[in-house]
């Protein structure tokens, strides 16, 4: 996982290169081998690459474009980002990003407004003059952005559930999950990210339309709901516990940790990046949490009820 270095201030993820081939490089490999015509570079430090940002490291754009074979736009992720801002300013930043090999610069946010782009604009007009920046870089640059512009039409015969399909076949379940009666669906509730924003979410509600008697308690931290009560409003039904990056939170991984040794019938559905089991063995991964992999997750569920 991605860890806070104390002496880059940054995200850093603290992999060798195999193991980022091994783990982290594989869906990309897998996105270009699709066709994809554009990728975000993230602004995570990677030790083994240098000191630098992925978005300003020239080793991630060697791997990419040479190891990988992308050939389409990269884009950096927001400008306005503290890992940017804090360190070359979103400026210097943007000069930084393109001499490394990313083609459209990604700018918005609170930090942003028309007089923070002319800045963006200056200063990479300074470095193309000064000879710092090259105007090949720029025209090429300028190439692989206009090209995903242009749509590809959409074939005939289109499904529009295609999502849906995809969520179904990323769902991957340990431990046997099988429901005994209809569950008592606990909707873990965290705070959104800034990248995702406030979504809706939430198993309960779509796994009750699908399977009779399913009954629906959602908590948040602070919302004093400890795990006896949720064995109490359980009544002896199974449990199945939705967390979204569990592992992250403290009080989750507490929660989840209680009611692992009560004996309940146990069930976790974890939407977000998969970790621990935290003390549940029967698990289903939707590696997701919009409304088709909710959806999905029920699906299965359902279809695992006795």
């Amino acid at each position: 996982a991605a860890t806070e270095d104390s002496h880059h201030t940054l995200p850093t993820l603290h992999r060798t290169e195999q193991q980022l081939r091994d783990v982290e490089l594989v869906p990309f490999a897998a996105a270009v081998q699709a066709g994809v015509r554009a990728i975000m570079t993230g602004h995570l430090v990677v030790p083994a690459w240098g000191e630098g940002p992925a978005t300003f490291n020239k080793r991630a754009f060697e791997i990419l474009r040479g190891d990988l074979g992308f050939d389409g736009a990269v884009i950096t992720d927001a400008l306005d980002m503290g890992a940017v801002t804090g360190t070359s300013g979103m400026p210097g930043g943007a000069v930084r990003a393109l001499l490394a090999g990313a083609d459209a610069l990604c700018v918005g946010g609170q930090l942003t407004d028309e007089a923070t782009v002319d800045l963006i604009v200056d200063a990479i007009t300074a470095a193309v003059t000064s000879g710092e920046l090259p105007i090949e870089r720029l025209a090429e640059a300028a190439a692989r952005t206009a090209a995903i512009g242009v749509a590809a039409p959409v074939p005939a015969g289109y499904d529009d559930e295609i999502g849906l399909v995809a969520a179904r076949r990323a769902i991957r379940a340990t431990g046997v999950p099988v429901l005994s009666a209809p569950p008592l669906v606990l909707d873990v509730a965290v705070a959104p990210s800034i990248a995702v924003g406030d979504v809706p979410w939430g198993l309960g509600p779509v796994l009750a339309d699908m399977l009779a008697g399913t009954t629906v308690l959602t908590v948040a931290e602070g919302d004093g709901i400890d795990a006896d009560f949720v064995a109490e409003q359980a009544g002896g039904r199974p449990v199945v516990v939705v967390t979204r990056d569990a592992q992250r939170y403290p009080w989750v991984v507490d929660l989840i940790g209680t009611l692992a040794k009560l004996g309940l019938e146990l069930i976790r559905v974890e939407t977000g990046v998969p970790g621990p089991d935290l003390g549940i063995a029967a698990r289903v991964d939707t590696h997701g949490g919009a409304r088709v992999c909710l959806r999905a997750a029920a699906e299965y569920l359902a279809s695992r009820a006795r």
